[in-house]
């Protein structure tokens, strides 16, 4: 009975007030009072007729008020889950005869079709990707499932339903052999209502398309549900869906198909955003219900996977992928320090690192299966709450490590196999929670294919930058650092030199002992050159015989130095390879002082260079090697300076300062 019938009663103490009245006056002779209140009596009476047949009719209209507010929560419901109306009415109908069946009170109906609608509520706190997802669920994805019975059971207990629901939401995923969820109920400790559903539930969801199977046949559909009787089902409710599956199955064809739908890709023109924002309860604010915080982390754990995936797909930098992909993660899950893990050779190496202890954990390096990384690369499987002081490097080591008390770990799956693991440090015993595991597992599916394609891309351009006989930069990649180094050097106003180095004779040993003796011969300037840099300094190979250095921070007196290490390299090289007698002509220029941009740098040390080889190196000299430590010649008197101008750089540090600058 509904409130506003709750109240009908009242209306009868007049009428009953008035007919007293009128037996005790007869029975007392007042005639005449009596007849006064026949009129009155008979018009009372009217009067509450009239008035409880409008009671009648309210309390009808907000009774289908409220089931079509139901109805219509449902609706919005369903197609969170990709389903269909024709679902909602399929469950209701199945749910209602066998209720009606079974016995079961009025007051027990109407709340098990409010339940039949409403059951999968709680599902607004479980992430779409996981609902929508196209296959079996992980262990991690279904714990996050489950929670929609006991979330769904909490909104539906501010709505204090005038009839039993809650319970038979709650329970609706419980098993008669106790084996379901959430309280793990079994037999008749599961509510009448809710093993109901169970059976209803299921068999419409076996009939019906999924992303990861086609629907079974009604048939195939009942023999899956009495396989499970007394296992999963109550047996009674198994027996009464089996005697009234072919009427039933008519009637849900009879009913009118509802074709509508919720639709989310409407655009509405009209309308700016707020410029400060739109103020939200963050999640764990003590204001916010449990259910909703539920709800509002799954849709910002959806709207960061989304921002994820999107970012993964538009950068071509690794280092700046793997950055992204840190950035994203902290929204998720609260960690103090992250390290991704690439295999090269057999073994495990930071390729990025950041946080708390990032400089110890960057010199981590741990052989396939070793350490608590190493172990999840190796065998393919996922660490939650290990220790991190098990890495290599750190166990034998009680100073190191000390901070961080637990990490998480999952490894790097692509195409082509495990290539590396993802791991996240916390300086708090148990940090980390199942949760916390799904999506580290979510994201590292995706992480494993990005990092792979991104590796193969940085290969190529690698290949595409570097000279395939000394394994230097080329014109390229030099092209770019000289870009890089221009910039830095005008933002913070810091000096830089370039050298112009070009090895003398080389057609002379490539005519006379062949072109194999003057690769060898490039190959040991190269490694001579490498030798002689700093971590930081640039060498390339122009081509031919001609390479440029970039020392960044080296001003005019540096280089002067420089040029010395140099000299003494290169001498080095006549004793190691004897009878090929290297030498080389160098000039040097140096930023600010001798230019401000780069081709004009490369010009002043590409003339000095040549300044240098024809003045010092003669044919007396060409086989005595860089003379020892002379530095860059002063400035040559008029008439060589315009020879100089003359001859102008070689050909191929001509061309290449004029791509530098845009010319042809």
């Amino acid at each position: 009975m509904s409130s506003t019938d709750a109240r009908v009663p009242n209306y009868m103490s007049v009428p009953l007030m008035l007919a007293t009245l009128v037996g005790v006056s007869i029975f007392r002779g007042w005639w005449m009072a009596a007849l006064m209140a026949l009129p009155i009596f008979f018009l009372t009476l009217h009067s509450f007729g009239v008035h409880a047949a409008r009671l009648r009719r309210h309390a009808r209209e907000v009774d289908e008020l409220h089931l079509r507010t139901i109805e219509a929560l449902a609706m919005a419901i369903d197609a969170k889950d990709n389903g269909t109306h024709q679902h909602l009415q399929r469950v209701v109908i199945y749910a209602e005869a066998i209720g009606r069946e079974m016995g079961l009170p009025h007051e027990d109906l109407k709340g098990l079709r409010a339940a039949a609608l409403l059951h999968d509520i709680g599902k607004l706190a479980v992430p779409e990707y996981i609902i929508s997802k196209p296959g079996r669920l992980t262990s991690e994805e279904f714990e996050r499932m489950k929670i929609h019975t006991v979330v769904g059971a909490e909104i539906l207990e501010r709505v204090k339903f005038p009839y039993p629901v809650v319970p038979v939401v709650r329970a609706h995923h419980e098993r008669w052999n106790g084996s379901g969820y959430p309280g793990g109920l079994k037999g008749h400790e599961i509510p009448i209502g809710a093993r109901i559903l169970a059976v209803v539930d299921s068999f419409d969801a076996l009939s019906s398309d999924r992303q990861y199977r086609r629907a079974l046949s009604h048939a195939g559909a009942l023999a899956m549900i009495k396989k499970d009787t007394g296992v999963l089902y109550d047996p009674e409710i198994v027996k009464v869906l089996e005697k009234l599956h072919p009427k039933l199955e008519h009637l849900v064809e009879a009913q009118p198909r509802s074709e509508k739908k919720l639709y989310s890709t409407i655009k509405v023109e009209r309308g700016s955003a707020p410029e400060a924002g739109l103020l939200v309860e963050r999640p764990g604010d003590a204001s916010v219900a449990p259910a909703l915080n539920a709800i509002i982390q799954a849709r910002q754990e959806l709207q960061i996977l989304y921002e994820l995936s999107q970012a993964l797909g538009n950068s071509l930098s690794l280092d700046e992928t793997l950055r992204l992909l840190v950035e994203q993660l902290r929204k998720l899950i609260d960690f103090d320090a992250s390290a991704i893990y690439l295999i090269e050779e057999g073994k495990l190496v930071p390729r990025f690192v950041e946080g708390v202890n990032a400089a110890l954990l960057a010199g981590v390096q741990a052989p396939l299966g070793e350490g608590l990384s190493g172990w999840v690369a190796g065998t393919g499987n996922h660490s939650l709450n290990g220790n991190p002081a098990v890495e290599p490097g750190y166990m034998h080591d009680p100073k190191r490590f000390s901070d961080l008390r637990s990490a998480l770990s999952v490894p790097l799956d692509s195409a082509k196999g495990i290539i590396g693991a993802l791991t996240l440090y916390s300086l708090r015993h148990e940090a980390f929670t199942l949760d916390h595991l799904r999506i580290l597992k979510a994201i590292g599916m995706k992480v494993g294919s990005t990092i792979y394609n991104l590796l193969i891309h940085e290969a190529i351009g690698k290949s595409a930058g570097t000279d395939p006989l000394t394994e230097l930069p080329n014109a390229r990649a030099l092209a770019a650092r000289l870009e890089q180094e221009a910039a830095r050097a005008a933002r913070q106003q810091t000096p830089y030199s370039l050298f112009v180095l070009d090895m003398n004779g080389l057609k002379k040993i490539n005519d006379t002992l062949g072109h194999s003796a003057g690769d060898k011969a490039l190959v040991a300037l190269a490694g001579a050159l490498r030798g002689c840099l700093r971590e930081y300094d640039f060498v390339a190979r122009m081509g031919g015989d001609e390479f440029v250095l970039l020392l960044p921070g080296m001003g005019v007196e540096d280089a002067s130095m420089k040029r010395l290490d140099l000299a003494v390299a290169v001498k080095a090289l006549n004793k190691d390879l004897p009878g090929l007698e290297i030498s080389v002509s160098l000039g040097s220029a140096s930023y600010p002082n001798d230019g401000l941009t780069t081709e004009k740098l490369l010009a002043v040390a590409d003339h000095r260079m040549y300044w240098h080889k024809r003045y010092h190196h003669g044919s007396r000299a060409r086989s005595q090697g860089l003379r020892d430590g002379t530095p860059d010649a002063p400035a040559a008197p008029d008439s060589a300076a315009e020879r100089l101008e003359e001859a102008g750089p070689s050909t191929g540090l001509r061309l290449f300062a004029s791509s530098l600058v845009g010319e042809t």
